[in-house]
């Protein structure tokens, strides 16, 4: 099993770094395979929705993105840490997850995802929720702890003074491994769930003339 964790601190050595490496510690010890990128510091663009990946399976912007597409699909299960700025994730991590989860057309379903919000005293749970809904989206299970998953620190390696901090992450750690472990289980004995053909619909479209009649009418 292989878990993919990405840290989105520009600080390499930060508080986020040590969440990730206390989860790690747990990660191998039940004899996963785990591989963390560093992506806080880099320059990375946003989004600009020319759908060139529709085509290619990659983004037209050949940067760390596309490097990372084959190892997500690779992975069993997706770690995304991120600082908190603003009550939001790190700018950086966000243009990279939009680019990422859209250009990767392979299935996601029952990849396991966790999130880790990282903050010096508040906003962790609008990251939180936040770098979920990357998750959500894509049929992935969402590993949860015994609390939020955040961890608070100031200056780099404060974080190593949260105790109940560490606790939550070695706790996501051990919940996602088992989750995991399960959903292989579960997939070797019953397979994934029935998919239906993705519809898909806006909120706006041209009336007809009887429809057109009708709103003038009501007016």
């Amino acid at each position: 099993m292989k878990i993919l964790m990405i840290n989105g601190s520009p600080r390499a050595n930060g508080n986020t770094a040590c969440a990730l490496a206390e989860m790690d510690k747990v990660f191998k010890k039940n004899g996963f395979e785990t591989e963390t990128v560093q992506v806080g510091g880099r320059v990375i663009r946003g989004c600009i929705a020319c759908n060139h990946c529709l085509g290619t399976g990659v983004c037209v912007y050949d940067d760390i993105v596309n490097e990372l597409v084959k190892k997500f699909e690779e992975c069993d299960g997706l770690v995304i840490g991120s600082p908190v700025y603003y009550s939001s994730a790190n700018g950086t991590l966000i243009s990279l997850l939009d680019r990422l989860f859209y250009c990767t057309s392979y299935d996601k379903t029952m990849k396991v995802g966790a999130s880790v919000a990282v903050a010096r005293r508040g906003g962790c749970s609008s990251t939180f929720d936040e770098l979920n809904k990357y998750f959500a989206i894509s049929g992935m299970p969402i590993a949860t702890s015994n609390y939020w998953n955040c961890i608070h620190g100031g200056k780099p390696g404060d974080a190593v003074e949260d105790e109940e901090g560490l606790q939550t992450m070695r706790s996501l750690a051990e919940n996602m491994t088992f989750l995991i472990n399960s959903i292989a289980l579960g997939k070797e004995k019953f397979g994934l769930p029935e998919k239906e053909t993705k519809k898909f619909t806006n909120f706006i479209r041209k009336l007809n003339a009887e429809e057109s009649a009708a709103a003038e009418d009501k007016e």
